[in-house]
């Protein structure tokens, strides 16, 4: 019985030095724990590693980088990915992302984080809206390299098929070769067969707007209300953009960051640097 004891403590000891061998994956989304994109996105992800997830417990598209201040948050531990460790969060993405860093995992290096499979495209002036990117971008600035994936797809059944086949070849390329010069990428990915997609891009964010709309309506006790619609509308005509490789069936990768400065305005507005002993008092 102790030499049975023995070798099974040592498959044990073995198999958890094997575990932490592998990189520390987390994934996350902003569709909720139980949208079709975050599970195919473990399926990818675990193939590079050891995957833990935190996601919120409910839709959270169009949150941006949104924070809970004044309610509690909680986690729940939930098992719906076979063996592997998993929590909804009742906060935002972001939240996601801070619990997972401070709270679950703040003992172990986490080596990459994926967010995603976004339902919808993140490409252009999208990313200041997702919910997908502000929580891989709160990853970045905890100093971790991080990748959103989007599926220009925003149905619920949507075919992940080439989706899991660029985010398994961007994963493998990333963990072997890192990140240069930033640590986060915007993934977005054509809705189209995987045989015709062309291949990958690395390019610029197109300039875009939304051209929007509030529709007004009464509900049932005839007070009004509005809902948001709107059209995306691409000013941009260079064809080394997100949204130019997109309209030729490229998945569109581009280096983002959080940094908001427009550098190329620092020089030209130069005008409003102006020392105090300079202002004349108008009285």
């Amino acid at each position: 019985m102790v030499k049975f004891n023995s070798v099974w403590y040592i498959f044990a000891f073995q198999n958890n030095i094997k575990r932490m061998q592998k990189p520390l994956i987390l994934v996350t989304n902003d569709d909720g724990i139980v949208a079709p994109g975050i599970k195919a996105l473990i399926e990818v992800a675990s193939q590079h590693g050891e995957v833990v997830v935190v996601a919120p417990d409910q839709p959270q598209s169009g949150k941006g980088h949104a924070i809970t201040l004044n309610n509690p948050l909680r986690l729940r531990k939930v098992d719906l990915f076979d063996d592997i460790i998993a929590y909804e969060c009742t906060g935002t993405p972001v939240d996601c992302v801070k619990l997972a860093k401070n709270v679950l995992f703040k003992d172990r290096a986490i080596a990459l984080c994926v967010s995603g499979i976004n339902h919808g495209s993140n490409a252009s002036i999208n990313i200041i809206y997702s919910g997908t990117m502000s929580a891989a971008m709160e990853s970045s600035l905890e100093g971790i390299d991080s990748i959103g994936f989007s599926l220009l797809d925003f149905s619920f059944d949507a075919d992940f098929t080439g989706a899991k086949h660029y985010a398994d070849i961007i994963i493998k390329q990333v963990l072997e070769k890192g990140l240069q010069s930033c640590n986060l990428l915007n993934v977005n990915i054509p809705n189209v067969p995987v045989e015709e997609i062309k291949g990958i891009k690395v390019c610029k964010q197109a300039e875009g707007v939304w051209v929007e709309e509030f529709r007004e309506a009464k509900d049932p006790r005839d007070q009004t209300y509005y809902w948001l619609t709107g059209e995306f509308v691409n000013l941009d005509k260079d064809v080394n953009t997100d949204i130019g490789w997109l309209e030729q069936n490229y998945v569109s990768v581009v280096p983002s960051g959080h940094d908001l400065t427009r550098h190329q305005a620092l020089a030209p507005m130069s005008y409003l640097n102006i020392e105090q002993s300079n202002i004349v008092s108008h009285g």
